[in-house]
């Protein structure tokens, strides 16, 4: 993921110094640079930042003000960059994610941007936990005909997140307490058991053929029966998945719906 990156700094010759430090990492997007408070405050509103470097002493606001326009809710992660160090508690105060001095040198930055991306990954991660565990709430407190199932599943994945829409992913597969999501020719691992992906997954699409795999049925091309405990089934894309007895009872009902 491409983190929407915001440089603020009045004075030319740092805003370009920081502009060509950050050019070297391949995760940011560089989306515009400000010159004051008022510019900040203006792009904010108008764009979807995701980092921003903003320097404390700009002519007019100051970099306080626009938390305080704002407020901390609608900013993004943001790090402050300036020249005077008797600005480091203040700045933290207002949840500020980290604090650079000038000259910026190229190792402190890179100490940072791994500090934001660990950051945006660990919020990635609850974010898809908390989904999780609402799709449950509602499964046990409503009618299952009437839950909405998650369309899309957030997926942390290094220092990237990858949105994934469920309907593009080709079967699961068990990996201890991790699971393997099969999408064409990439896999993606979410750290969550099989068995809590099976109940949140809209059963009329995916169906767990085996204790190990989940398969969307719409990818099934053949179900071949193998004697009378196991068999397999047939993806679209060539893929041959183990299936117990009673997946294929779970695959017959489905056909009966």
């Amino acid at each position: 993921m491409k983190l929407k990156t915001l440089i603020a700094d009045d004075e030319p010759l740092a805003s370009e110094r920081l502009r060509f430090l950050l050019a070297g990492d391949e995760d940011i997007d560089l989306s515009g640079q400000c010159r004051n408070a008022r510019e900040v405050i203006a792009c904010l509103k108008s764009k979807q930042i995701d980092l921003l470097f903003l320097d404390i002493q700009m002519p007019g606001k100051s970099a306080f003000d626009v938390f305080t326009e704002l407020g901390p809710a609608r900013m993004p992660l943001t790090v402050f960059v300036t020249a005077y160090q008797q600005y480091a508690i203040k700045a933290f105060d207002v949840h500020a994610l980290d604090y650079l001095t000038k000259p910026i040198e190229p190792a402190r930055l890179k100490f940072t941007l791994d500090l934001v991306k660990e950051r945006l990954l660990s919020k990635a991660a609850i974010t898809t936990h908390d989904a999780i565990a609402s799709v449950l709430a509602n499964l046990e407190s409503k009618n299952p005909a009437t839950v909405k199932f998650p369309k899309r599943l957030l997926i942390p994945n290094g220092s990237k997140n990858s949105l994934v829409a469920v309907n593009d992913i080709e079967w699961i597969e068990a990996a201890d307490y991790y699971c393997c999501l099969h999408v064409g020719k990439t896999t993606l691992l979410l750290r969550e058991p099989i068995k809590r992906l099976d109940t949140i997954l809209d059963p009329q699409k995916f169906v767990r053929i085996h204790r190990s795999v989940i398969v969307n049925v719409e990818q099934v091309r053949e179900i071949l029966r193998e004697g009378r405990g196991e068999g397999s089934v047939l993806l679209v894309n060539g893929q041959r998945l183990r299936m117990s007895k009673p997946g294929w009872q779970r695959l017959l009902a489905i056909g009966r719906r």
